[in-house]
């Protein structure tokens, strides 16, 4: 970091990235809104003129549901159609039998044994 400038009140380094650091007559560093002012007043920065503005949810005025609702209702009454019901014929359902599939047992296996040399 290089001195840009220094004062009584405080001291501006640039970084190799091109950015900037202040630091008070105490020697501790200057962070947020004051370091954007002193930068300000100094010519290194511009105040940001432009920043977005928050619109907050109260502000922004949407008809309610249960509103929508009514004036739906209000708005003319729908004619339901009779239902006819037809009657369904149930036909039995024959159940077939279940049958067992026969368990294969796997073969087991006789441990080895090693064989004892003869002497």
């Amino acid at each position: 970091m290089k001195v840009v400038k220094k004062t009584k009140e405080y001291v501006i380094y640039q970084k190799g990235s091109g950015r900037y650091a202040v630091k008070n007559a105490d020697k501790q560093w200057v962070n947020a809104d004051e370091k954007v002012a002193i930068l300000t007043a100094e010519g290194f920065t511009k105040a940001a003129a432009n920043k977005p503005q928050v619109v907050e949810q109260d502000t922004i005025e949407q008809p309610l549901v249960e509103d929508v609702a009514s004036e739906i209702a209000e708005e003319a009454p729908v004619e339901e159609a009779p239902v006819e019901e037809t009657p369904v014929e149930e036909t039995p359902v024959e159940e077939a039998p279940v049958e067992e599939a026969p368990v294969e047992e796997a073969p087991v296996e006789k441990p080895k044994t090693k064989a004892t040399p003869k002497k």
